[in-house]
């Protein structure tokens, strides 16, 4: 997803099939398991699957059609690699426009493996970058 993109309720939006919208985001759930360039993105569309509008159905094209353009992307695991634990976090200060909160990631590595990552939309609302 583009950084610029942003993405909101979208009241006033055309609804699209919830079925298919759930569906769709279930089988891009299943593939964050290796392909975590894809994580954030498919997490923010996750949040309107109980109202999706034609806006949310359009983000998860648009994921759909990285994919297809990128097939020979995922996680590999390097026989020879060293073994030096690496962390990295980070968190955006009230980026999402509907309540203000912030969402904070993690990721791991071991060498040049990602072994976990991790990302949520945080519970309370940051009121400085420093608390975000």
């Amino acid at each position: 997803m583009a950084t610029s993109a942003k993405i909101d309720k979208d009241e006033n939006g055309k609804e699209v099939d919830n079925k298919l919208y759930r569906s769709m985001i279930g089988s891009l759930l299943y593939l964050t398991a290796s392909r975590p360039d894809i994580l954030f993105s498919v997490c923010l569309c996750a949040r309107y699957q109980s109202a999706p509008k034609e806006s949310h159905l359009i983000m998860v094209k648009r994921i759909f059609r990285y994919l297809q353009g990128s097939v020979n992307l995922g996680i590999w695991y390097s026989k020879r690699s060293d073994f030096t634990l690496v962390g990295y976090s980070d968190a955006d200060f009230a980026g999402c426009k509907i309540d203000r909160k912030s969402t904070s990631g993690t990721c791991q590595l071991m060498g040049n493996m990602l072994i976990s990552w991790f990302s949520k939309k945080q519970t309370s609302v940051a009121l400085s970058t420093a608390e975000a």
